[in-house]
């Protein structure tokens, strides 16, 4: 009987040895997906605060995270999620032109589907470094925001960004949270009653995570919490890993291409000054590059390395005293998983640090068949709703 049996598998392989081999390989990867890539994403947060009593509250807290079975590679999760959300429809937002004191001037992008009244919730949404309110995760945000949380949003568009060109010789960094700290006064001014919610999303997590960090407890009464989506806390190693030979060098280069363009189509604003050399700028093909060359000498900055260390968050998360949540994957190439601060995560009095192991940048597809809404859209989703629903709780 077993000899029988033997045959017939053997002749079935002789006649499908493809079939055979496929399936072998798809059961091995499915084993190692299950039990190396699924996983409860780990939460590092000091136990005895609201901030940790709130978050405890969520379920999504206490389930696994499973990665798109056949996409958990960073790269590709970060790209893929990119590409299924474009299929996303443009929002119809509402624009406000803002004028900062120094003359620059920049879009404020409103949307909201139902009319909650004067204390109605404002998510304040800060986009990544060369994104804008049309960003295919600023949409996803956007939506759930107005269709989960029932909050109005304003995205704000950074200078250059959005569709409007410079009205001053000046763009934005990662250390300075001058046009952020304008933003929120100007919100605190026109919605007295409105609870803030700031989320910032990479670059715009570092601008956030800046504010948090410089204005300590004077940001209380400009935000009730706030979330960071993706962030670099650590610079340098950011940076470092971006100049990964392969997959993240390649990124790093489209990034830095893209800045470049960016200074292109306005470089009427900075032809005359002699802090720089255009020639130069232009010829950026790294970050680092155009960082060096443009970023560090429009802010003061000494050199690069004089920036990225006013840009690190790392060391000075203790400082926070908003309630913040951040969501960080550890494959990230932006931020390596093992220069995420979590021991200063798990001292301080108002910061939590979600990691799970896979997600890449701004990723975090799941399901089978991802639809543009996922882990840590849903992350996002439970945070703001229990916000704005336990304001007693965090203030």
């Amino acid at each position: 009987m077993m000899d029988l049996l033997m045959n017939q598998m053997h002749q079935f392989y002789q006649e499908n040895p493809m079939m055979v081999v496929s399936t072998i390989m798809l059961a091995v990867t499915y084993i190692y997906y299950t039990l190396a890539v699924v996983s409860k994403p780990k939460l590092h947060c000091r136990k005895d605060t609201a901030l940790h009593s709130l978050l405890d509250s969520l379920s999504i807290m206490h389930e696994v995270y499973r990665p798109t079975f056949w996409c958990w590679e960073p790269r590709l999760q970060s790209m893929l999620a990119m590409f299924i959300r474009q299929t996303i429809p443009d929002i119809k937002y509402k624009r406000e032109l803002f004028s900062f004191s120094d003359g620059g001037e920049v879009g404020l992008d409103w949307m909201k589907k139902v009319d909650g009244g004067p204390e109605q919730p404002i998510v304040l949404l800060l986009p990544g470094i060369t994104g804008s309110s049309q960003s295919e995760y600023m949409k996803v945000l956007v939506n759930v925001a107005c269709d989960e949380a029932r909050a109005r949003c304003v995205v704000f568009n950074f200078r250059g960004r959005g569709g409007l060109g410079l009205k001053s010789p000046r763009t934005y960094c990662a250390a300075n949270s001058d046009d952020l700290s304008e933003i929120l006064d100007h919100l605190k001014l026109n919605y007295p009653n409105a609870p803030v919610v700031a989320v910032g999303i990479s670059l715009g997590g570092i601008i956030l995570g800046n504010y948090l960090t410089d204005q300590g407890e004077a940001a209380r009464d400009k935000m009730l919490a706030a979330m960071l989506i993706s962030v670099c806390f650590d610079t340098f190693e950011g940076t470092k890993s971006l100049e990964t030979p392969g997959l993240n060098l390649l990124l790093n280069r489209h990034l830095a291409t893209t800045l470049v363009e960016s200074i292109k189509e306005v470089k009427g604003h900075f032809e005359k000054n002699k802090a720089w050399d255009l020639d130069q700028v232009f010829s950026s093909k790294t970050v680092r590059e155009f960082d060096s060359r443009f970023t560090s000498k429009m802010f003061g900055y000494k050199s690069v390395a004089e920036y990225y260390g006013a840009c690190r968050l790392h060391s000075k998360v203790e400082a926070i005293k908003v309630p913040t949540l951040a969501i960080n994957a550890e494959d990230d190439p932006f931020q390596p998983g093992d220069s995420i601060p979590t021991e200063g995560a798990n001292r301080s009095s108002h910061l939590a640090i979600l990691a799970t192991k896979y997600g890449g940048h701004v990723g975090f597809m799941e399901g089978w068949m991802p639809n543009g809404y996922f882990y840590s859209d849903r992350v996002f989703s439970q945070y703001i709703q229990a916000v704005v629903s336990n304001k007693d709780m965090l203030m």
